[in-house]
């Protein structure tokens, strides 16, 4: 356990994640209502859309009104996500309120970046090459490497720890090649194939390559070992997770509709602060956060936390 650490930062991807995949059309001002009331829990990066096609994500189709009606407040970053030059220009606009930076993606699985973005190998380090130069030469910094299916595919099956490799390894020469600083490597377990072993396998074999990356990982909890696959991390020492409240979200491209998202931020929440962990979050304000959620979609979230509440509770009720 000595490797845990003493703080971690949760980057909340729910409103993005998850209005993208939710099946009807979700009223603009009750998406800024879930980002402002994300934004008064203590999460200090909250992602709150996508720059993408609306043709083929309709439920972002009003980013720029959406980010049009949001400030953050002190101390919170509001990202968003594109991938490439029209959704960067698009971005460039809201310079003001959103904290910009590109990544360099890959997926471990050319059978998954096929599907996701109709593109092999070799096409993704070129569009992967020009939009790091793009991106550099309008003033935003690419920090990141992100890879998808990091740890299995619905389409390939099992993903081993070279191909995470490799993947990095086509990133850190697209950054070197383009003079990118990259602080940090998310691992993303997209359709959610990772164990706790496959989590240390992959972590050990980026580590055993790039010794001082920092690593962060991006976790579904499509087959109910979600956090189990954090306190993997965890215990590894990774302080920097996605998440989204509630288990909002999925990917529309894993071709497995209806499962589960990213793990739940208030599921993690509680998870580290029973181990000593500071998130810096406010468990009770994040769990009503989730709760509208379910308002604003109109079901049910995976969340257990949700329906049980946390443990404080039951201990002031006790004493």
């Amino acid at each position: 356990m000595s490797d845990l650490p003493r703080s971690v930062e949760i980057r909340e991807e729910g409103p993005r994640e998850g209005f993208q995949i939710e099946p009807g059309p979700i009223p603009t001002d009750r998406k800024v209502a879930l980002i402002e009331a994300l934004a008064a829990t203590g999460l200090r990066q909250i992602q709150v859309c996508s720059f993408v096609s609306p043709k083929l994500v309709p439920g972002w189709a009003d980013a720029e009104q959406v980010v049009a009606k949001i400030a953050p407040p002190a101390g919170v970053a509001f990202t968003a996500l594109w991938f490439n030059a029209a959704g960067m220009n698009r971005a460039l606009a809201f310079r003001d309120r959103l904290k910009l930076y590109g990544s360099i993606a890959f997926a471990a699985s050319e059978a998954f970046q096929k599907k996701n973005l109709n593109r092999d190998r070799a096409g993704q380090i070129e569009a992967q090459r020009a939009l790091t130069r793009t991106h550099l030469e309008a003033g935003i910094p690419v920090t990141r490497i992100g890879i998808q299916a990091a740890f299995g595919c619905n389409y390939s099956g099992d993903v081993a720890p070279a191909q995470i490799v490799q993947a990095v390894g086509d990133a850190m020469a697209i950054a070197e090649e383009c003079g990118a600083t990259i602080t940090e490597v998310t691992l993303a377990d997209t359709m959610g194939w990772a164990t706790p072993i496959r989590i240390e396998r992959g972590i050990a074999a980026v580590r055993e390559r790039w010794p001082d990356a920092t690593l962060a990982l991006h976790l579904h909890d499509t087959r109910g070992l979600g956090i189990a696959n954090a306190m993997a991390g965890l215990r590894l020492g990774v302080a920097r997770f996605d998440t989204t409240v509630g288990g909002l979200g999925g990917c529309p491209f894993a071709g497995q509709p209806g499962a589960p998202g990213n793990i739940c931020t208030e599921e993690l929440v509680l998870l580290c602060e029973e181990m000593g962990i500071a998130t810096g979050v406010d468990l009770d304000a994040l769990m009503e956060a989730g709760h509208l959620a379910e308002e604003i979609i109109g079901r049910r979230l995976p969340s257990e936390l949700l329906r049980s509440g946390p443990l404080d509770a039951f201990r002031r009720r006790a004493a």
